[in-house]
């Protein structure tokens, strides 16, 4: 099979030696070949650099290869992927792999592999995936890792690497992932990590690292693991971690840290493990947030630690002094200032009375309004199923009626779903924020202990998947046409306009809602990201958008970021024009939405659009004439979303060529309809 330009034989149970990939020289055409995790076994033959020269992805991991890494893969100048990890390779790393420049991930991990990491990887400038962890490497880190600007994961632990780390590492402001683990650093961590705004896993355990911990740590609001465990970190913990607002798992243990817990720790949302065990850590232990279910053997170590009994920790003391001082001293001056504070509060509520009747005590700056639980359920009829609009995966919405008449949408979250409270948070965040006509308005919110809502702007006339994919409505062209411009205004405000560059994550009909006026609306916020800067987000898995409309590097990366929206933007755009949904079962493996526009432009168009655009209003058949200019609108159209929603990020547009490009489409299309 000479032409043979894929071959995928992943996951079985194949065994036996590599020699057929000597033959396999005679496919000049192959692009991808992927043998992972089989039973393979034997040497990478030494002829492996004879295989095809358009060779993209060369994946052999998971198996039982053993000997050296042969330099001839030095020769296969157009791989993307080598993925070579999980066998029993040894041997130095050959410095012929550095001459693949093109290179974007780099897997060695989970060998026997020895010597230095050599100086040349800087020449990998197009790395974002680099796995050595797991391996026999010692001396230092290169200085040259610094020149792989776009590298987003970093895994050095598990080897046997010394000295500082390298200086240039604090400028790789890509990265998601570094871990550092199992090796024998030393020296302290720069306060120029900090630069690593979009890092997601920070792991530097079980060196030998020592100095205070950085106040810039503060910086990462997108760190959710943070593990400096077992070294030698001294001073007191920074009281600025306070501010990492993202973290879920903190490891502290095993170091020299002195001074008090900071009260503030018990205030982060969703840290849900910490360990500060076997520190010189002193006085009282919080009881709140992360600290209320704490466990002894996150604690231990501490001896001078009080306030927890229930853990063997002895009560905390105060000064009987003290406490007089606070009666006679401060306690006075308090109990003035409250009855100040009553008393105008008094006079300030009998002068609301006399001057305009009603009280403020409903409505908050800016006409953000106090609604109550109670009010809600008036609202909805105890969220009867008669008011029920719709369900997503966080809860549910509700048409209601205020008490004051106003009629909305009550967005109800179900807090037994996990991610719900987050989700919560996300959406008031990026709502209270945000002024645009083409995003849903928020106009308040009701939260307490075991229960969570949004008071949203009502609309009318629903979704555009009703208006999509219901018998009964049908979208115009131009109609369709001025939707995605609304939509392309919202994501252009919300990515470069707005003070807070803000990513949506979850753009498709259903989060598209139409006002009395057919103006479309960008809503559901749950899973939204800030971003900093111009750097990356980041995802967990159990966060992603909806299958069909992500993309591609989200599964692979998790990695969010402006561009992601526009590929869900030109996912959008097809469907709209050719009312076919990606999720449709005609999509099957690799033949996807994207893939069946991309064969059928621009020669067989009128067989992918939908049928409905040749109709007006009522239903007939548009008069021949329109054909023409339709067309044109519809290429164009067609040709813009098969642009935004390409594999890579880097050849997708940004939403500021977007949102123009498609006014000029439009105002093309008008001016030739005036012309027919």
């Amino acid at each position: 099979m000479p032409r043979l330009q894929t071959l995928f034989l992943p996951g079985n149970m194949l065994s036996g030696g590599l020699d057929f990939l000597g033959p396999l020289a005679n496919c000049r055409f192959l692009k991808f070949l992927n043998l992972r995790d089989n039973e393979l076994e034997g040497n990478l033959p030494t002829n492996v650099g004879n295989l095809s020269t358009i060779l993209r992805a060369f994946v052999v991991y998971g198996n039982h290869l053993v000997g050296k890494i042969p330099v001839g893969l030095g020769n296969l100048s157009s791989l993307l992927s080598l993925a070579l990890g999980y066998n029993n390779l040894v041997g130095a790393i050959p410095t012929e792999i550095t001459m693949l420049e093109g290179l974007q991930w780099l897997g060695l991990e989970s060998n026997r592999i020895s010597g230095f990491i050599p100086q040349e990887f800087g020449r990998l400038r197009y790395l974002y995936k680099l796995h050595l962890d797991g391996n026999n490497l010692s001396g230092s880190i290169p200085d040259s890792m610094g020149n792989i600007s776009g590298l987003q994961h970093l895994k050095l632990s598990a080897n046997a690497l010394s000295s500082g780390i390298p200086q240039s590492l604090w400028s790789m402001t890509s990265l998601l992932e570094l871990n550092l683990s199992r090796n024998f650093l030393t020296g302290s961590v720069s306060s120029a990590v900090g630069n690593i705004m979009s890092l997601d896993t920070f792991d530097m355990s079980m060196n030998q690292l020592s100095g205070e911990l950085p106040s810039t740590l503060k910086e990462l609001q997108l760190l959710r693991f943070l593990d400096l465990s077992n070294n030698y970190f001294t001073g007191q913990i920074p009281r600025s971690f306070s501010e990492l607002i993202s973290i879920e798992a903190l490891n502290l243990s095993c170091n020299t840290l002195s001074g008090e817990i900071p009260e503030s720790l018990a205030n982060l949302l969703y840290l849900r493990s910490i360990n500060l065990s076997f520190n010189k850590l002193e006085g009282k232990i919080p009881r709140k947030g992360a600290f209320s279910s704490i466990a002894l053997s996150s604690l231990v170590g501490n001896a001078g630690l009080c306030g927890a009994p229930s853990l063997g920790f002895s009560p905390c003391f105060t000064n009987p002094r003290s406490g007089l001082y606070l009666l006679k001293y401060i306690l006075p001056p308090i109990a003035l200032i409250v009855i100040l504070f009553v008393c105008l509060c008094i006079i300030l509520k009998s002068y609301w009375k006399q001057t305009s009747g009603t009280s403020p005590a409903n409505t908050y700056p800016n006409n953000y309004r106090l609604i109550s639980y109670h009010e809600l359920v008036r609202a909805t009829g105890n969220f009867s199923e008669v008011n029920l609009l719709g369900r997503g995966g966080y809860g549910s919405v509700y048409k209601g009626y205020l008490d004051d008449g106003l009629l909305t949408a009550i967005k109800v979250l179900n807090l037994e779903v996990p991610g719900a409270s987050r989700s919560f948070d996300v959406e008031c965040h990026a709502l209270s924020m945000v002024r645009h006509r083409n995003l849903v308005k928020l106009l308040s919110t009701c939260s307490n202990v075991d229960f969570r809502a949004l008071v949203l702007q009502f609309m009318p006339n629903g979704s555009l998947e009703r208006w999509l994919y219901s018998h009964n409505y049908c979208l115009s062209l131009l109609q369709r046409i001025n939707i995605v411009i609304d939509v392309a205004s919202a994501l252009e405000y919300l990515h470069h306009h707005h003070p807070e560059v803000t990513l949506h994550c979850d753009l498709k009909p259903s989060n598209i809602l139409l006002d009395e006026e057919m103006t479309a609306r960008v809503s559901d916020f749950g899973i939204a990201r800030l971003l900093v800067g111009d750097s990356w987000g980041v995802m967990s898995a159990s966060t992603l958008g909806t299958v069909g409309y992500t993309a591609p590097e989200y599964a692979i990366t998790g990695g969010v970021s402006r561009k992601g929206d526009v590929y869900s933007f030109g996912i959008l755009l097809l469907e709209i024009f050719t009312r076919k949904k990606p999720t449709d079962p005609m999509f099957v493996g690799e033949f996807n939405m994207r893939r069946w526009v991309c064969e059928a432009y621009p020669t067989a168009l009128l067989e992918i659009v939908d049928r409905n655009l040749w109709k007006d209003g009522s239903g007939i058949e548009r008069p021949s004439e329109y054909i023409t200019p339709m067309c044109a609108c519809l290429s164009s159209m067609i040709k813009l979303g098969i642009i935004c929603s390409r594999d890579s990020p880097k050849e997708r547009l940004l939403m500021t060529q977007v949102a123009p490009e498609l006014h000029k489409i439009k105002m093309e299309y008008l001016s030739a309809l005036h012309k027919v």
